[in-house]
């Protein structure tokens, strides 16, 4: 058994590529640090339109993976070869789902219920739905979509700042822990999402909540869902490729 935080950042802030790509580095090195210190075994990195691969860390296992922005809200795709680059808003979710599986990578439901309409599609072949650490009081919401598609949960931080690594995290059964094994444990369904409940990051999520609340991001729960295109409180154009 392992405990991998699937969606994590190496950065909190978009845009900026250059700033960013020597900013990532450090980034990452932040990550596993914190996760190691949260007893986690592993974690994806995930940033938003592309993906660079890192140096392995010696204690917590470094994951490829990237978060897709498609038009109507974020894919995850995690796995051994996940797409160096994406254009924001270019792709489908039947596109992204696409392309993680021909390059043997798994394709999650980012944060179904925040900013995307992606869960409304029912015929997109999906590998998982994600609990996100940001909004986990909407985790019943996701165990029943999750349920009424008969797809595995997995759970992830949603960090961009290394400080909320572990707040969510998902359980993988295997016997070894690799990108494939991964993806192989989220098809067969030996993977369940666990969110922590400590009060440091019910702390966080309060403020998180209230942050987004000034800026207006979108949350099913509360509001109406927005339509297609380019999510609330995502800029076309906000990674440049």
């Amino acid at each position: 058994m392992y405990t991998v935080d699937l969606h994590a950042h190496t950065r909190f802030f978009h845009g900026r590529r250059a700033l960013g790509d020597r900013f990532d580095p450090l980034g990452v090195r932040l990550l596993t640090e914190v996760a190691e210190r949260r007893g986690l075994d592993g974690v994806a990195t995930t940033n938003h339109d592309y993906y660079t691969p890192f140096d392995p860390a010696p204690d917590v296992a470094t994951l490829p993976g990237i978060e897709i922005t498609t038009d109507r809200g974020h894919v995850l795709v995690v796995g051994p070869d996940p797409p160096r680059a994406t254009k924001p808003g270019a792709l489908s979710p039947e596109e992204a789902v696409a392309l993680a599986h021909d390059r043997d990578c798994a394709a999650i439901v980012a944060h179904p219920f925040r900013n995307s309409t992606v869960r409304e599609l029912e015929d997109v072949p999906f590998d998982a739905i994600e609990v996100n650490g940001k909004h986990p009081r909407s985790q019943p919401l996701v165990e029943e979509l999750a349920g009424d598609r008969d797809l595995p949960l997995v759970g992830g931080s949603d960090a961009h700042y290394p400080v909320e690594v572990g707040r969510a995290y998902t359980v993988v059964e295997a016997d070894r822990l690799t990108p494939e094994s991964i993806v192989e444990a989220i098809r067969d369904g030996r993977v369940s999402a666990t969110v922590s409940r400590s009060g440091f990051d019910s702390l966080l999520r309060r403020a998180y909540r209230a942050i987004h609340d000034r800026k207006g991001v979108i949350d099913a729960i509360d509001r109406p869902t927005p339509g297609v295109g380019t999510p609330p409180g995502e800029d076309e154009g906000t990674v440049e490729q």
